[in-house]
């Protein structure tokens, strides 16, 4: 197992490239040569010893290209899940409070009398905007904005 883990990574290298790309060129076969000699040098020689080698290099890079990526990935999805408890944890917090909050609002109804069937009511009877909106006598004229220092009415 160590002796093909340290033939691959000796294969792996871009020297290992070239001094095979030296060998099968210095195997050539010459220009006399007929073409069944050329396709054996090419597919036998050639491809072989060189293509290996790359091919290795190639694999080396992807390799490492996909153990950066699974490092960035795994450490987003850290850092998020980081993120997501404490955003848990605050609003585990804010349930709380809100519980606690309620439960003393309803304490301070009970002793002023108030059952929370009168206050649903009267809740029922009135809209949220009815406590912003102001009556305005009929006979009063609307209000004019404040102007700031250097303006002019009308301009």
């Amino acid at each position: 197992m160590k002796i093909a883990v340290v033939i691959t990574k000796g294969l792996g290298t871009m020297v290992c490239a070239y001094i095979f790309a030296i060998l099968a060129i210095i195997g050539f076969p010459g220009f006399g040569a007929t073409p069944t000699q050329y396709v054996q040098w090419v597919s036998q020689t050639f491809i072989q010893l060189v293509a290996l080698s790359v091919l290795a290099v190639g694999q080396q890079v992807l390799s490492k290209h996909g153990e950066l990526m699974a490092d960035e990935q795994f450490n987003t999805t850290m850092s998020t899940y980081h993120d997501i408890e404490q955003i848990m944890q605050h609003l585990s917090e804010q349930d709380a409070e809100l519980l606690h909050q309620t439960k003393m609002l309803i304490q301070l109804l009970e002793k002023n009398g108030i059952s929370l069937q009168q206050l649903e009511a009267e809740a029922a009877a009135t809209t949220h905007l009815d406590t912003f909106v102001q009556p305005q006598p009929a006979d009063s004229a609307p209000a004019t904005p404040i102007l700031a220092e250097g303006e002019k009415q009308g301009a």
